[in-house]
């Protein structure tokens, strides 16, 4: 029986941390781990995405695509998408796993995961793919009411302060970000 947690019935998904991964990666084609300032927090974006890319390995099963992405990088990530989709013959289903923060005291939402999550759904619903979850719609709101102020929020966000070097840093690092997305595993089909 499926469980309601996992999102199952949406081919654009959206979860929080490797905890949510887990569950909503079950039969995905692709896992777009969403990351707009990394090192803010005790793991990873690139930590996180390999404990999925390891949870989430062939095991005679299909093997989901792992790419990691920012909003600079949403649209390109959309075309990797939408190429898979096309290659399969079949609907693509994605699972978009917001990075946001491990801290000593336990695990965190950042806004600015929330906001990049919401560019890819946005540029994943532009090239046509939008049977998107709650979650996933929810996020791509955000991202539609508040892109022209994602800047500031970047760089006004507990993530861009704890860092220690504050908005200049974020400014750096959100400008840093190539066009492209970075595909750390092809989707490998069933042996």
């Amino acid at each position: 029986m499926q469980e309601f947690r996992d999102q199952g019935r949406y081919q654009v998904r959206f979860e929080w941390g490797e905890a949510g991964a887990k569950r909503i990666a079950h039969g995905v084609h692709a896992v777009v781990v969403v990351d707009e300032l990394d090192g803010h927090g005790d793991a990873s974006a690139a930590q996180l995405a390999a404990g999925i890319a390891q949870a989430t390995a062939s095991g005679g099963a299909a093997a989901p695509a792992v790419l990691c992405a920012t909003e600079a990088s949403a649209a390109d990530a959309a075309s990797v998408i939408l190429r898979l989709q096309e290659r399969l013959g079949d609907r693509c289903i994605i699972a978009l796993v917001g990075a946001g923060s491990v801290d000593a005291d336990g695990f965190r939402t950042a806004v600015e995961d929330h906001l990049a999550a919401g560019a890819v759904v946005d540029a994943l619903a532009e090239a046509g793919i939008d049977s998107s979850s709650p979650e996933a719609a929810a996020a791509c709101a955000s991202w539609q009411s508040l892109r022209r102020a994602t800047g500031h929020l970047l760089t006004a966000s507990t993530s861009a302060r704890r860092s220690g070097e504050g908005a200049q840093d974020a400014r750096a690092q959100r400008a840093a970000h190539p066009a492209s997305v970075a595909v750390l595993r092809e989707f490998s089909a069933p042996a």
